[in-house]
């Protein structure tokens, strides 16, 4: 049988049916994610151990199968013919390999047709400083991402350099010139590959995500030495943000932080998607626009009082992920139900609806 072909088959099914997932697993029948609901692919035959390890080891380079055999798990992307992009996860349970893999468009779609703020726009042209997405796992942080940094391509002479792991959206030429570095293949680590950035004359760096120490304080010092950078992390507000980015630090380094941060971040933008009446996802976000009200409360450690600085401040483009809700309510684009659901404060819900 040849692997590679099935493969494509079925990731032909998921462009086709416009899903968002492929998910392999053995004893079972390939599945994909329909707006949010896992679809069995019945006309398909089970998986079996040794179908679901060929179909891996097909999509895998020596490299990456080589790193997939030490670490029992990798990630990846896979260009699937001129059809879109593939964010591959390959793993292994009890025993046997699985396979995850979510779908990118080739489209790179823009801020409104994302329904995403439209106050977005004003960080693009700012010439320095950090820009943070935040969320949850797949709550659609690299497409929001992806947005913002293909506008700067289409609008701005600048040099754009990103790191991904994988690279997940690839843009068209343009106005700017966008190098993407993707950690294993064009770089060993994120913080090797941002270090060696700020020595590469870029005007934007876009950091697929802030995960350890090292890479965020290299993110912070080059957002306060002239760069335009934006980055993801995985928090669910704009106050858990700033606690994360800060904690992350010893206790004696923590001060100096907390100076660096507020002066040099400009705004956090915390989303979820959530199931709309009329089918599909919309994104609700929360948004922090960094004035100096809230670089105060930074630098004097009162974290806890900025979502009080965001419930004031709509006049400034600030909201909170509950008004944000609410709004979606009054429009009949989200259920009461779901809103209450994903809301980290229901009771405010009732209380703002009232």
């Amino acid at each position: 049988m040849d692997y590679l072909n099935y493969l494509k088959k079925l990731l032909d099914s998921v462009v086709a049916q416009e899903a968002s997932d492929l998910d392999i697993s053995v004893g079972h029948v390939p599945n994909i994610r329909i707006t949010g609901q896992l679809v069995p692919l019945t006309q398909e035959k089970t998986v079996t151990p040794e179908d679901a390890e060929a179909m891996a080891y097909a999509l895998m380079s020596p490299l990456q199968k080589k790193k997939f055999l030490e670490e029992k798990e990798i990630d990846f992307s896979y260009q699937h013919e001129d059809k879109g992009r593939f964010r591959v996860n390959i793993f292994f349970q009890r025993g046997s390999i699985s396979l995850a893999l979510r779908f990118i468009p080739s489209k790179i779609r823009t801020i409104e047709e994302l329904n995403l703020p439209t106050v977005l726009h004003d960080f693009l042209a700012r010439p320095q400083g950090l820009f943070l997405v935040t969320g949850a796992t797949s709550q659609g942080k690299s497409t929001t991402l992806a947005a913002m940094i293909d506008e700067i391509n289409h609008t701005r002479s600048v040099h754009i350099i990103t790191v991904e792991d994988p690279i997940e959206y690839t843009y068209p030429v343009d106005r700017a010139i966008i190098d993407q570095r993707e950690v294993l293949i064009d770089t060993l680590n994120f913080n090797n590959a941002l270090r060696s950035t700020l020595r590469q004359n870029p005007d934007v760096i876009m950091v697929g995500e802030m995960r350890d120490l090292e890479t965020i304080a290299t993110t912070i010092t080059a957002a306060e030495t002239g760069h335009l950078v934006f980055a993801t992390l995985h928090t669910n507000s704009a106050a858990q943000t700033i606690h994360r980015i800060v904690d992350v630090f010893p206790a004696e380094q923590q001060d100096q932080i907390k100076f660096q941060l507020s002066s040099s971040l400009l705004g956090i933008v915390s989303q979820r998607l959530i199931p709309r009446i009329k089918g599909g996802f919309i994104p609700v976000c929360e948004i922090l626009i960094c004035n100096n009200a809230v670089s105060n409360l930074i630098r004097e450690n009162k974290i806890h009082e900025i979502p009080a600085v965001i419930e004031t401040s709509a006049k400034e483009g600030m909201v909170s992920l509950n008004r944000a809700m609410v709004d979606l309510v009054r429009r009949k684009e989200i259920s009461l139900k779901n809103a209450m659901d994903y809301s980290l404060d229901p009771s405010e819900i009732r209380n703002l609806l009232r």
